[in-house]
């Protein structure tokens, strides 16, 4: 069952970002990539933003993956939903390495991660809740 899980999160390259400030949930909608064993989720932010600001707060993060768009109308009830549990943490070194394969699942984001305020951030992935139909 959770070589699945993981099978999803890799197909997969979107996600909605779940953080908290206080008792205060912010959600974002991020682009990711996976590193290869799948225990890690590489996501570009602006240090500038609410989200990175959560995240230095509160650094216990949920992430939703789903599979919508491909079960739509009749087929709905097909629809998978994965629930990521995970924790930020700062990549410093490893930086590099988590920016290529960023980029090499989403192209447009080289400008975003260009700029002097972007960072690519680490989700330790700590565990998986999937719903399936």
């Amino acid at each position: 069952m959770i070589e699945s899980m993981k099978k999803l999160a890799k197909e997969k390259d979107i996600c909605v970002l779940a953080t908290a400030s206080g008792e205060k949930p912010h959600c974002s909608l991020m682009a990711y990539a996976t590193d290869e064993d799948c225990s890690e989720i590489y996501m570009a932010t602006h240090r500038s933003t609410k989200k990175y600001r959560n995240l230095l707060e509160n650094p216990w993060v949920s992430l939703l993956i789903d599979t919508r768009e491909e079960h739509k109308g009749s087929n709905r009830p097909e629809a998978k939903a994965m629930t990521v549990s995970g924790v930020f943490e700062r990549l410093y070194d490893h930086q590099k390495g988590a920016r290529a394969r960023l980029l090499s699942r989403h192209p447009h984001l080289k400008e975003f991660l260009d700029h002097p305020d972007a960072e690519v951030i680490c989700i330790k992935i700590r565990s998986f809740l999937l719903l399936d139909g």
